[in-house]
């Protein structure tokens, strides 16, 4: 890692710039810009400014729609279905986001799907989303390119897909699940390609001998493994069915590298669930039941060799206190792919801001 840090509100500029000088109305710009280097405040680096040149480049391509009509095709009391318009995936995800929340203070539950979206980033900035209005938060999505194949297949035609649940707490930090279905999540891997990092036994084996493969240049000539093995498989399934298939949005054979090269829609489809705690129990009476149990989990026994126990939200936390006040180290990589992105943009680099 570089040791120099860049301050959040340089990044957040030079994200919106890019996103202005590749044809995104400004308004749209700031919301997308937000939540791409949310991934980065909350420590999900492999879905923040990292991604920024690859959104570009879709949007350069007509690949992404810069400026999409997002809109609710399909709503019911506790359900909608929203067409994205092939707009950036956090753009659509936003306004998912907030219509589930809109459902879910009507009728306890809002569950959205999308399709015609696009990647979106990090899942947990949607799932922490509805936590912030005492609400439990669901997202999953398709993702935007297949890398895994189906339990004891060979052939690519399930991605990583990616589920985040988060759940309110009080004076604890929210509980926000965020991981993908596979061991490694296909953006870590990038980050191996781009250091040139040798990849660990378990994480992707050769399609034709089933071997280990370690070379993250290689990673082409295999299937990433799921998580739980066909636990992982099964989950990674279901994921891509409910917030593909149900949602008219692409699965299987029908995805589209969002990556490669060409202009084809991909049709990613995604779904966003919110859940009222209001409705089951009083929030405050939720918080201090959620602040207890997790004060007993954390300070619970622990294993030989065991530090500290730490649960799914609470690092999310600390790193958004420690990256707001001290910026966010990038690798000279990174660094190098945002300057040449600045001179093909024609607009300020990152590192004067």
């Amino acid at each position: 890692m570089s040791n120099h840090r860049y301050p959040i509100a340089g990044m957040l500029a030079f994200t919106q710039d890019a996103l202005v000088a590749s044809g995104v109305p400004e308004a749209d710009a700031v919301i997308a810009a937000k939540q791409m280097i949310e991934a980065d405040i909350t420590g999900f680096d492999a879905h923040g400014i990292f991604r920024l040149g690859m959104y570009c480049n879709t949007l350069k391509s007509g690949r992404t729609n810069p400026k999409p009509n997002i809109r609710t095709i399909q709503r019911s009391a506790a359900t909608a279905l929203v067409d994205g318009d092939d707009g950036i995936g956090h753009l659509v995800m936003t306004y998912a986001a907030n219509l589930a929340m809109e459902l879910a203070r009507e009728s306890g539950i809002g569950w959205v799907g999308a399709r015609n979206s696009n990647h979106a980033g990090a899942a947990g900035i949607y799932a922490e989303m509805p936590t912030k209005q005492n609400m439990v938060g669901i997202y999953a999505a398709v993702s935007t390119a297949n890398h895994m194949a189906v339990w004891g297949g060979a052939e690519a035609l399930l991605g990583t897909n990616p589920i985040a649940i988060g759940i309110p707490a009080g004076k604890e930090a929210p509980v926000v699940l965020d991981i993908a279905t596979s061991v490694a999540s296909f953006g870590t891997i990038r980050q191996h390609v781009l250091s040139g990092e040798r990849m660990p036994d378990g994480w992707i084996v050769n399609s034709k001998t089933g071997k280990p493969v370690n070379d993250p240049k290689q990673v082409g000539e295999g299937v990433l493994l799921p998580i739980g093995d066909y636990k992982g498989s099964g989950l990674a399934l279901i994921i891509g069915l409910l917030a593909g298939v149900l949602n008219g949005a692409a699965f299987g054979r029908d995805v589209i590298d969002f990556t490669a090269a060409g202009s084809e829609k991909t049709n990613t489809g995604q779904f966003m669930v919110a859940i009222d705690v209001a409705r089951f129990l009083p929030p405050e009476i939720f918080a201090a039941e959620m602040d207890r149990h997790l004060n007993d989990l954390r300070s619970s026994e622990k294993l030989p060799g065991v530090d500290a126990i730490r649960l799914p939200g609470q690092d999310r936390r600390k790193r958004r206190v420690e990256r707001t006040k001290n910026g966010v180290a990038l690798p000279a990589g990174i660094v190098k792919q945002m300057d040449e992105l600045a001179a093909r943009l024609q607009i300020k680099p990152l590192g004067s801001r």
